[in-house]
């Protein structure tokens, strides 16, 4: 659906209307003994917004998520007077990746600005221009917006800047901040002792499988694959057979091959953290002495060489060069197409939610593949022992104020509103379980019975949420810098990757050498020092 489309959809669509009367007015049509039930219900408001469109209803609408804002906005009620936001006008900047993150905010506040008085206007991002645009916004100063929807590793740029507003006490209190878990905690969300973010996710990227290619028989072999070495003979393997669900050629795992606006690079990175995260090491990306790169060493050159090996091989589907992320998750693996992938939690919630996806029943999830091997980059040499290595991708979006609202205390106030209700403990429990966006990153959230009771297969939550809990709990997790310019970074070196994956590199190794001598000019261009200082501390040394 495209963003001008949105209110005469919304306004239009009888199925839409319906559903939304119906889950905002269940008890009156209920038969009269089982309303005061349903009356009560209103104790567990979770339960109720689980109901909303219910597992296996098919994809949810605007009118689901304004009845989903309209059932959790009892914690804006304890802190702002109905129209207390009067005449006030917001913009907010966020994606419209898939039709997700900034329609489904539209519909999660419009109850929001009809109780407040409150006005928000919209400025609408595909994830491969993100990061072009707020780079710019930084750079010149022109911050045009008042909310924006953010990654962690932009607060060094952000936050170091003083482009953002601290959070007030109310709003930590209100969101239950308490409850998220471990690694989204601070120093995550803050930025010199200040704290600035509102965490509406909690991104890791796990590992997803086709059952029906593994198994007893099965074209995958016996076993899922446990390491990237294996994933890598899987695929091969699989070529020129024929997938068992769809009856077009199968597929082993599904690299996304162009890049995405930066975030293209967590892809790579999940074949080398197994390679190059030593558990002895913090650090993967830099030598935090010196911000050397070390991704030319020889555990990322593994990574970029098993690529290569495949498309060596014509493993991929057609045209796969042209594939981004969006595209291997959305239009290959849910479509039934490929039969492993990492990506984060959307997988897991549209698998059994979303109209597109056909491989609800036969999906399974893990942590990332780990390797036979690790790269000790301070030995400089290989280890042959086994290492796992979650990727931490992105630290999860969060809602940040920016400092444009701070000399106007009613805005300042209205914006945090607003911020607060997109990351409360309820809607976000929604967010988690149906096609959002975000995945679970609450202790709250892995309430098994709880997802259960709202028609999710127990074995499948168990699998899905354990998937999630055990990258977040991992020892050994990858967790990326939150340091200024990390995305230029990514940029950078996704342009690099496309180069080398379209044959203008003769080797891995001369990939991974253009990544680095491009890193350098950047870290020289920031400030070395500053980078140092920086890096260090966002490793905890």
């Amino acid at each position: 659906m495209k963003v001008d489309l949105y209110n005469y959809a919304s306004q239009l669509s009888r199925r839409r209307f319906l559903k939304g009367a119906t889950a905002l007015g269940a008890v009156a049509t209920l038969p009269a003994g089982l309303a005061p039930r349903m009356a009560r219900a209103q104790d567990d408001i979770r339960a109720q917004i689980l109901a909303i469109p219910g597992v296996g209803a098919g994809s949810p609408t605007d009118a689901d998520w304004q009845a989903v804002g309209e059932l959790c906005l009892g914690a804006t009620k304890t802190n702002v007077a109905e129209g207390e936001f009067a005449g006030v006008e917001l913009t907010f900047m966020g994606l419209n990746n898939q039709n997700l993150h900034n329609f489904l905010f539209r519909g999660f506040l419009k109850p929001w600005e009809a109780y407040t008085g409150a006005k928000i206007n919209w400025i609408d991002l595909a994830q491969a221009d993100y990061n072009a645009r707020l780079q710019q916004s930084i750079a010149t100063g022109t911050v045009d917006f008042d909310i924006i929807e953010m990654g962690a590793p932009f607060e060094g740029d952000t936050a170091g800047s003083g482009l953002l507003d601290e959070m007030p006490d109310w709003v930590a209190t209100q969101i239950e901040a308490d409850d998220l878990v471990g690694y989204l905690k601070p120093p995550v969300g803050t930025w010199n002792g200040k704290t600035y973010r509102v965490t509406i996710d909690g991104d890791c990227h796990t590992f997803s499988y086709r059952k029906d290619y593994f198994g007893e028989g099965a074209i995958g072999g016996a076993e899922v694959p446990k390491t990237w070495q294996q994933v890598n003979a899987v695929s091969k393997a699989l070529v020129g057979q024929t997938d068992p669900l769809t009856g077009l050629p199968a597929h082993g795992y599904l690299d996304p091959l162009k890049g995405w606006g930066g975030f293209g690079f967590y892809f790579i990175e999940n074949r080398a953290a197994a390679y190059v995260k030593h558990p002895s090491d913090p650090a993967w990306l830099f030598d935090p002495d010196t911000m050397k790169p070390r991704v030319n060493n020889p555990g990322w050159v593994q990574a970029i060489q098993d690529v290569m090996d495949l498309i060596a091989a014509n493993a991929y589907p057609a045209d796969q060069i042209n594939a981004d992320p969006g595209t291997t998750a959305f239009s290959q693996f849910l479509a039934g197409t490929g039969s492993m992938l990492m990506w984060w939690g959307d997988v897991g919630s549209n698998a059994r939610t979303s109209d597109s996806s056909v491989v609800g029943d036969v999906v399974g999830f893990g942590i990332n593949p780990g390797s036979d091997r690790v790269y000790n980059a301070t030995a400089g040499a290989w280890e042959d022992t086994y290492n796992e290595a979650p990727n931490m991708a992105y630290i999860g979006w969060g809602v940040y104020v920016t400092s444009n609202v701070s000399g106007d205390e009613k805005k300042r106030k209205a914006a945090w509103s607003a911020a607060a209700h997109l990351g409360g403990k309820d809607l976000s429990l929604w967010t988690s379980a149906y096609p959002s966006g975000f995945q679970p990153y609450r202790q709250s959230h892995f309430n098994y019975d709880e997802w259960e009771a709202a028609g999710y297969d127990r074995a499948f939550v168990e699998d899905y949420l354990g998937s999630n809990l055990d990258s977040y709990n991992h020892p050994n997790a990858a967790i990326e810098p939150r340091i200024p310019g990390i995305f230029q970074y990514y940029s950078v070196a996704e342009d690099e990757l496309s180069k080398g994956f379209a044959g203008q590199y003769k080797s891995a190794q001369e990939t991974a050498d253009a990544i680095a001598a491009a890193w350098e000019k950047i870290t020289d261009q920031i400030g070395r020092d500053s980078q140092i200082a920086l890096y260090k501390a966002s490793l905890g040394m």
